[in-house]
């Protein structure tokens, strides 16, 4: 096989990804070289080898906007089996503990008021089979050598939690819940299953895990890997939906500018935003997708500059100067895909 190059491919372009249970991320990575001959391919977020669903994927010189993808809120669908707990507090764990689960864990009622009492703001203890460093040591590698660090508690939010099934179990089958989760950044899922069976009296760990959102891309709008080899270019999405930010376009002496990194005086950008969220949403609207932005910029915000239909520029404001400073500029734009 001739040895993918980085830069090689000239291409530059943000793809979701529908992860298959059972691959790691990086495999994912390694398989998106393949497909677009690319070396420089890089995750903003990733999904344990158990979990399936939404992994955002950067190619060429869009691997710069990892920075400002990653820290969204997301949403998951969980399987949480109970009576039983291992040491990664999911199912690829060695059980560490067992314990019957109580009677009423088949009761849906039951279940509704338990995983309400997971909502809202709370500080988290992580997994110790977690990429958490301490002092330079990724906490699964120590754990793994038999070395627990000690990690300290994080502070998560819990923004919805909904009862999707109910399993009571039969025979050798543990009693298990699925739920829907939408949390911030940070929240470890796993943890919250280990802290619903402390809530209920027993031990848990998670079954299984989908992601079906992060920040603003869905599940809907991601690809199985067979169907990204047939889609390529076509599976692009736009970068400035997922990064959530307000835009400038320019033309001609002004995107030469920008090319070059020049400031931008706030008194020439006119800056624009996306009416909704989601390319569905925009979809099914009767008025154009993007609008003139009213509200004046803010100290430090963000904005994209596009040119020619792809994001050329990210600028930050600078408020005591009135204009915007260029924190990461591509030489080769990233395309905004299909879903404008």
């Amino acid at each position: 096989m001739r040895q993918v190059k980085r830069g090689e491919s000239g291409l530059s372009l943000v793809v979701g990804v529908d992860k298959p249970s059972g691959m790691t991320s990086h495999d994912v990575v390694n398989r998106c070289r393949r497909i677009f001959g690319e070396k420089r391919v890089g995750h903003t977020g990733t999904l344990d080898p158990l979990a399936s669903g939404v992994l955002p994927i950067c190619i060429g010189p869009a691997t710069r906007l990892g920075a400002y993808l990653t820290g969204h809120d997301k949403a998951y669908r969980a399987t949480i089996a109970f009576g039983v707990g291992t040491d990664t507090d999911d199912c690829e764990g060695t059980v560490t503990r067992t314990g019957e689960a109580p009677v009423e864990v088949g009761d849906r009622s039951f279940a509704e008021q338990a995983v309400e009492q997971m909502l809202g703001q709370q500080k988290q203890m992580p997994p110790a089979y977690s990429a958490i460093k301490v002092n330079g040591k990724k906490s699964y590698e120590a754990a793994r050598e038999g070395h627990i660090i000690e990690l300290s508690p994080r502070d998560i939010e819990v923004y919805s939690a909904k009862l999707i099934a109910v399993r009571p179990g039969v025979g050798e089958q543990l009693p298990e819940w699925d739920v829907e989760f939408r949390v911030s950044k940070g929240t470890y899922i796993r943890a919250l299953a280990r802290d619903l069976g402390h809530k209920i009296g027993c031990p848990a760990h998670l079954a299984a895990l989908r992601r079906l959102e992060v920040g603003g891309l869905t599940l809907d709008e991601c690809v199985p890997l067979e169907a990204l080899e047939e889609l390529k270019l076509r599976a692009a999405l736009d970068p400035v939906r997922l990064l959530g930010v307000r835009f400038a376009y320019v033309e001609g002496a002004a995107a030469q500018a920008v090319g070059n990194g020049n400031v931008l005086r706030a008194a020439d950008c006119q800056l624009f935003e996306r009416r909704r969220t989601t390319a569905q949403a925009e979809m099914c609207a009767c008025t154009a997708g993007v609008r003139e932005s009213m509200q004046a910029p803010q100290e430090g915000e963000v904005i994209a500059v596009i040119s020619q239909n792809k994001v050329v520029a990210l600028y930050q404001y600078d408020s005591k100067r009135a204009s915007f400073k260029a924190c990461c500029v591509f030489q080769t734009g990233v395309l905004r895909g299909a879903d404008l």
